[in-house]
């Protein structure tokens, strides 16, 4: 039988029970739509995050002093001395893949300018920093190696701190704010970074010279932080590995002995968030795939009805030439006709939906090409894998005992 005609018969077989049919389809239109739904989700979480962390500096690296125990006491990551100068110097000159350095420290304190306060971190860096971020100016002019060397009382003031302590809209640069009561003049606005991926508002931040937050805040030569950029994103690797190489020398440590800082890469810190988003985004999309196993069975439950309702007419197409492998692929397609119809009205529904979570939660959400084509796959291998049986045993039927069926 021509393949045209069996695609007929299956149509009108399918037109006879509308409603049995939509029903049957329900199960595949709802796992098709959430496994859309939650692949879309996890796919857009995964390149927010990743937005997010390159927005922090698509090459930056970030080294800090671990912690450690003196004294059978554990010292918090900010009170350990292992970072200083000398290694920043070391990093300077030796460095092949390093294109900037800056250290950094930092200390909390309420920023005041006249009736106006707000509680915020001044961060002591260098100049470089900006560039290592990232991290362009709105207005004004950075402070210069210069002020480093001074311990300059100057600051550049975030996006959050500015709106706190201008809020009538005034241009803060060339003003005069305390900040533990030691007076700063204002040079430069820093243009708005937004949340980063750990919810914190990185505009709520006062930048100055590293030397002013040690000299005059914390009374201390060490850094909290060192944060370098490699030359390009390829050589981030191989600067992380020459970082660590350079401060195990300037700290002489013996072979063997661990570091006392860590080496941290942006490239790692994507790889572990997008590992555990597509962690989560496998789990939610198995979940959802569930479904779709639940309207394989309701297709396979409405088959073998069908194949008994209709045991008379397969008797009488087999009484009049029709062979096994006709009847077969004839409720074998009428399987797959509902799966793919069902998949096709799940997909419709998987991208509705991902742009209501966007409109209404505004998650962030991508829908994949992929995600589409494997959904109709899915699909396909569903009406097969659960129609098969139904039609296989359609086609065994023997046409007189069929043909008495009552």
């Amino acid at each position: 039988m021509k393949l045209i005609n069996l695609l007929t018969i299956a149509w009108k077989a399918i037109k006879r029970n509308k409603m049995r049919t939509f029903l049957t389809m329900l199960g595949i239109i709802i796992g098709v739509g959430a496994v859309i739904a939650m692949i879309a989700i996890g796919q857009g979480s995964r390149q927010s995050i990743q937005s997010q962390i390159t927005g922090m500096g698509s090459n930056m690296i970030n080294i800090r002093a671990v912690s450690n125990v003196m004294g059978g006491v554990r010292l918090d990551n900010a009170n350990i001395q292992a970072l200083e100068e000398p290694d920043v110097i070391a990093l300077q000159k030796k460095a092949e893949y390093i294109s900037a350095v800056s250290p950094s420290v930092s200390a909390r304190g309420q920023a005041i300018n006249g009736p106006n306060n707000w509680s915020t971190s001044m961060q002591g860096v260098y100049p470089e920093y900006l560039s290592i971020r990232g991290w362009p100016l709105q207005s004004g002019v950075s402070f210069t190696s210069q002020d480093v060397k001074t311990a300059a009382k100057v600051c550049l003031l975030g996006q959050t701190v500015m709106n706190n302590l201008f809020p009538d809209g005034a241009d803060p640069v060339g003003r005069i704010i305390r900040f533990k009561n030691i007076p700063f003049k204002v040079i430069g606005i820093l243009s708005k970074k937004g949340e980063n991926t750990f919810g914190q508002d990185q505009d709520d931040v006062i930048l100055t010279p590293v030397t002013t937050v040690q000299k005059r805040l914390l009374a201390t030569t060490y850094y909290q932080t060192i944060f370098a950029s490699a030359i390009d994103e390829k050589s981030t690797d191989k600067a992380a590995s020459e970082i660590e190489d350079i401060l195990r020398a300037s700290h002489k440590l013996q072979k063997g002995v661990d570091n006392d800082f860590t080496v941290r890469t942006q490239a790692e810190l994507i790889s572990t968030f997008t590992s555990t988003s597509k962690i989560l985004t496998t789990l939610l999309a198995v979940i959802a795939g569930i479904s779709l196993v639940v309207g394989g069975i309701g297709i396979m439950n409405i088959m073998y009805v069908s194949v008994t309702e209709r045991t008379k007419e397969i008797g009488l197409r087999m009484s009049i030439g029709a062979r096994g492998i006709d009847i077969l692929m004839q409720f074998l397609i009428e399987a797959i006709m509902i799966s793919i119809a069902g998949g096709l009205i799940g997909v419709g529904l998987g991208i509705t939906a991902t742009k209501l979570v966007t409109m209404f939660l505004h998650w962030p959400t991508f829908v994949t090409q992929s995600s589409v084509i494997l959904s109709f796959l899915v699909c396909f291998f569903t009406g097969v894998f659960f129609g098969y049986y139904p039609a296989l045993k359609a086609s065994r039927l023997d046409p007189i005992e069929a043909l008495r069926y009552e």
